[in-house]
């Protein structure tokens, strides 16, 4: 009795709206080897939000001569704003064939929009190199930088130059996150960028709580990386390793990172979110879209969505309110969104398209939310760089830092 009348409190205390999210499909390197188009159909699924998929499903659909398919495909990609370059273009329109080719120019021919709302909060010197991600404080003044070339931080107290700080054994520093008041910082260092290997140097997490001298160290698992962090109400630190598809945890005063979900689960984990109450945590695979997992039971879901919309390709991930704000680099046009959740947060009812091809980016990267708007690298630079240093005659050049407001 007792039994029947907690699951009776638990059913009325759940919101009527309240739905299971999907399954997450586990991936790992082999599903990018998937190739047949029973496969992809399967795997556009699994993952009905990424146009990564999508497209590797078209390319199937035109190799097999399936000209119908393929121009379904074409419109569900055109549908979630997909723009193809001039050469992948004539290239389906060559191999579709000339019975459709007027249904497929259709649905091709559609121009980016250019979106450009955010203003240029600073630029970080070029002897700063590669700069990966940027923390602003609530005051839209002080602001620190992370090198993924220089492996140091760059501070911003006042105005004008930054000022750098080497970190001991460093290997490539890129994600940054503050505590929720701001007391602590933890920078990611991992080697990520291909440079050669170094025993001497340290993988993991460091912890500034006052001075750049006086660093604590928080060692990832043997074989792990880490990139980028998040922090949730607990001061418990997230953070994900795109090379090896772990997820990874430390609680306050934690010696060490944990692992929190093992490699094979996700293929590419980049960005980071916690829910406002603590007990989820978002996280964007790279290729295949949005995760839930849930803190409480470990569990891996997909994060599903009422709306046309594309979620792979996204690297920098917040949540702001009912929103998650978005930076996705990985897609055509690149663009910054923000997702509007669902009241139970597994579910994705709207979204807002806040910048989409700005004429003054290269690639934007990582930053922060800080008094209702977005501060992130606007200028990524991995191009410029091969292995650590920069390629044989290119410049490196000043890294601009852009505000981006973030109300509706």
């Amino acid at each position: 009795m007792r039994a029947i009348f907690a699951a009776l409190v638990l059913v009325l205390a759940t919101p009527l709206w309240a739905q299971e999210p999907p399954a997450w499909r586990a991936v790992d390197a082999s599903s990018g080897q998937i190739a047949d188009v029973g496969g992809l159909e399967q795997l556009a699924r699994d993952f009905p939000d990424s146009t990564s998929v999508r497209q590797r499903l078209l390319h199937a659909q035109l190799n097999g001569g399936d000209a119908r398919a393929a121009l379904q495909s074409l419109a569900w990609l055109k549908a979630r704003g997909h723009v193809f370059s001039d050469r992948a273009r004539a290239q389906i329109l060559r191999l579709i064939g000339s019975e459709h080719t007027d249904a497929a120019s259709t649905l091709l021919s559609h121009a980016t929009e250019v979106i450009a709302a955010s203003t240029v909060f600073d630029t970080v010197q070029a002897e700063a190199g590669l700069i990966e991600s940027v923390s602003v404080a609530d005051n839209g003044i002080e602001a620190m930088a992370t090198s993924i070339s220089r492996r140091a931080v760059f501070e911003r107290v006042g105005g004008g130059k930054w000022t750098a700080y080497d970190i001991p054994a460093a290997q490539a520093l890129s994600g940054i996150v503050s505590a929720p008041d701001a007391s602590k910082f933890w920078f990611a260092s991992a080697n990520i960028d291909g440079s050669p290997e170094d025993p001497a140097r340290f993988t993991g997490l460091y912890e500034l709580a006052d001075k750049f001298d006086h660093l604590r160290r928080i060692p990832v698992p043997q074989g792990a990386k880490v990139s980028d962090l998040a922090v949730g109400p607990d001061r418990t630190i997230y953070a994900s390793d795109p090379e090896g598809g772990g997820l990874y945890f430390a609680t306050p005063n934690a010696t060490a990172l944990s692992p929190l979900v093992a490699p094979g689960t996700l293929r590419s984990p980049q960005g980071l979110a916690v829910s406002a109450d603590g007990r989820r945590l978002y996280v964007s695979d790279y290729r295949y879209g949005l995760a839930i997992i849930d803190l409480v039971s470990g569990k891996v879901s997909r994060l599903g969505s009422d709306v046309a919309v594309a979620l792979d390709g996204i690297d920098g991930l917040w949540r702001l309110d009912c929103e998650l704000i978005v930076v996705q680099n990985g897609t055509s046009p690149m663009r910054i969104m923000a997702l509007r959740l669902s009241d139970d947060g597994t579910r994705i009812i709207g979204h807002r398209v806040l910048e989409q091809a700005h004429p003054d980016w290269t690639e934007p990267l990582g930053g922060s939310i800080a008094a209702g708007a977005l501060y992130y690298v606007a200028n990524g630079q991995w191009d410029r760089f091969d292995k650590g240093v920069p390629r044989a005659g290119v410049a490196v050049l000043p890294t601009v830092i852009r505000r981006l407001p973030l109300s509706p």
